[in-house]
């Protein structure tokens, strides 16, 4: 029988009175954070709960407590301090007077005859320890069970009674505002993403069979970036398909544009692009002449890998024209980025004479004056009055500044009329394929899903650079917004990598990825950094993501990384080594209920969805 007052059940639950707990003690931390290691909460709180055998089966890590604080004033309005239990375990008072130095065969025999005692609920002898941190939220509780949340932390009252917020509490503490704002009700929950948008169930209360379903704001999610990390086997590309899956079918305009070196995507959305609702197109690295040779280019998981409906399913989305491969354009007109970034090259070489960077600085000059009369931005392609520009001050510049005949910089200035190549007609014959400015047209077109499947690390790494730049440029121009479009980079250590260890293209490459994640949102274009390992990656960008999915990740420098990173405390992240795959820590500034609290949750199988189309073929 339950011993919480009637207005108190609104808020809390005790488990049918088997819940008896008081704040033992506050303890403040004095670890200092690091990059191994992580970050700490500066408090840490220890509860003391009267021991129930089922109680131990029925609490678990991530549920909320509450405990009055000193900040309550009025009678008809309460504040409670949040926590968020990060451990428990029972103690026996027999066991704990134990010693090492004492008789053994009494040690035994006291460790024997406790056996018995566990199985009953002797609240003398036995006592349940938790361990949690405050979340930096009060409840706040009025007249009418009126209540709310407030940011900050209030320390609570040692001694008061500690009680569990409760199922409905947890459910419109995470989910009420993010159901508003995707304008969905429904009072049953379900893992088909074409009924129901939520991305899984949170893990608190699986043991008292209530599913709690979990959402997102997906525009926010998009919007303002995210990240998935977690270690080979921990489920990231099921959890991404199934996070992409639910984007596309909850959302009415938003685009999708995956950067897929893995070659595993077509296979884990293959029933979206197989589905005529969503314009999608997958673009191969050759050629597919059927539908055979496009399901030898793809990866399968293994349980699929023999499986001859899959066969079916590629022809299925063969058969609609969505499969096309990449062509690399002849001669690519470079960018005035591009072309400044090898006039600084110059300078570097030519240090030991002045007058050759003088010279240089000259047409870095020239280069800005004609940008900016033609309100032209970096990102922009040179044009060919730009280049005749360019060849008819040569001469000039290389007489003024004495360059010598011999040197490299003169050859240099001698070949400038070669950049009228660019602007000649030539044909790249595509053979029904698409290049990278095609592709962009693609983007900006009805296409809402599109997979650049290309294993080859430098030839996609350059499609990331011309798309990133040209598309971010487009949309400054335009001052475009929407639609929201995703860029995902999965397997992100290849595209994101710290610009100090790497350089040429990779450096390129993750400079132009942090730049559009840096920019991206005031122009409704977004990222996604999928990792199995985060310690070498750009860490400038991964400061630009405000959500992030973590799951197992066995190095303590990166789940160091993450906790000083993203402000996760350590000890939160610790309990991830516990996970399942399918098991999943999330935490969002933005785009869920309550920003920055993390939350345990068990992420819904995509591989469900592709068994279900599958079972339809």
């Amino acid at each position: 029988m339950s011993g919480l007052e009637e207005e108190l059940k609104i808020y809390f639950t005790d488990f049918g009175g088997k819940f008896r707990a008081r704040l033992g003690r506050v303890i403040a931390t004095s670890e200092t954070s690091s990059e191994e290691f992580g970050t700490s909460s500066p408090y840490t709180c220890r509860v003391l709960a009267e021991y129930d055998r089922d109680l131990m089966r029925l609490i678990d890590s991530g549920m909320l407590l509450a405990v009055r604080n000193f900040r309550t004033k009025e009678a008809d309005k309460k504040r409670y301090t949040l926590m968020e239990i990060l451990r428990f375990w029972p103690e026996h008072f027999g066991l704990r007077g134990l010693k090492d130095y004492q008789y053994y065969p009494l040690q035994f025999e006291v460790i024997e005859q406790s056996v018995g005692d566990w199985e009953t609920s002797d609240k003398s002898t036995m006592i349940i320890q938790i361990s949690a941190i405050p979340i930096n939220y009060d409840l706040v509780t009025g007249e009418n069970h009126v209540f709310g949340y407030e940011r900050g932390f209030s320390y609570p009252v040692v001694g008061e009674r500690v009680y569990i917020l409760n199922k409905e509490m947890i459910k419109d503490m995470y989910n009420r505002k993010v159901l508003e704002k995707l304008g969905f009700s429904s009072e049953e929950t379900s893992s088909n993403p074409w009924k129901d948008p939520r991305l899984g169930t949170i893990k608190m209360f699986e043991a008292s069979a209530e599913n709690i379903p979990i959402y997102v704001d997906y525009d926010s999610l998009v919007r303002y970036h995210f990240g998935i990390f977690a270690f080979t086997g921990g489920g990231k590309s099921n959890m991404l398909s199934n996070i992409l899956r639910r984007l596309l079918i909850h959302t009415p305009d938003t685009k999708v544009v995956i950067f897929d070196i893995s070659c595993e995507y077509p296979f884990l959305l293959m029933d979206l692009f197989a589905d005529k609702r969503i314009p999608s197109k997958i673009i191969l690295e050759h050629k597919a002449e059927n539908a055979r040779e496009f399901y030898n280019s793809i990866v399968k998981p293994k349980l699929f890998e023999d499986d001859p409906r899959v066969i079916k399913g590629m022809e299925k989305i063969f058969s609609q024209n969505r499969v096309t491969h990449y062509v690399q354009e002849f001669l690519r007109i470079p960018t005035f980025k591009e072309f400044l970034d090898s006039v600084a090259l110059l300078k570097s070489e030519n240090q030991g004479r002045l007058n050759y960077v003088e010279a240089l600085n000259e047409v870095e000059i020239l280069t800005a004056k004609y940008m900016s009369e033609k309100g032209y931005i970096e990102t922009d392609e040179i044009d060919r009055e730009f280049v005749t520009k360019l060849v008819n001050a040569a001469p000039t510049i290389v007489t003024s500044y004495k360059i010598h005949e011999k040197s490299g910089l003169y050859g240099w200035f001698e070949t400038r009329q070669r950049m009228t190549r660019y602007f000649h007609e030539t044909e790249t014959d595509t053979s029904g394929g698409l290049t990278t400015e095609a592709i962009q047209e693609l983007i900006e077109g009805e296409t809402r899903l599109i997979s650049i499947t290309i294993s080859d690390p430098q030839t996609i790494k350059q499609v990331v650079i011309d798309l990133t730049q040209s598309i971010l440029a487009q949309r400054k121009r335009e001052f475009k917004v929407k639609p929201y479009t995703l860029f995902v980079w999965d397997e992100a250590q290849e595209f994101v990598a710290n610009p100090a260890n790497v350089s040429g293209i990779d450096r390129q490459c993750s400079q132009e990825v942090e730049r559009l994640l840096r920019q991206g949102r005031k122009y409704g274009l977004g990222g996604c950094i999928a990792t199995q390992r985060i310690a070498h990656l750009n860490t400038s960008a991964l400061q630009q993501l405000h959500t992030y999915f973590v799951s197992t990740l066995p190095r303590p420098y990166d789940r160091g990384l993450i906790s000083n990173t993203f402000m996760i405390d350590k000890n939160i992240l610790e309990k991830t080594l516990e996970f399942t795959p399918g098991d999943w820590l999330l935490s969002s500034y933005i785009a869920t209920g309550l920003a920055n609290v993390p939350i345990y949750i068990r992420a819904d199988n995509a591989e469900e969805e592709i068994e279900k189309f599958l079972e339809k073929i």
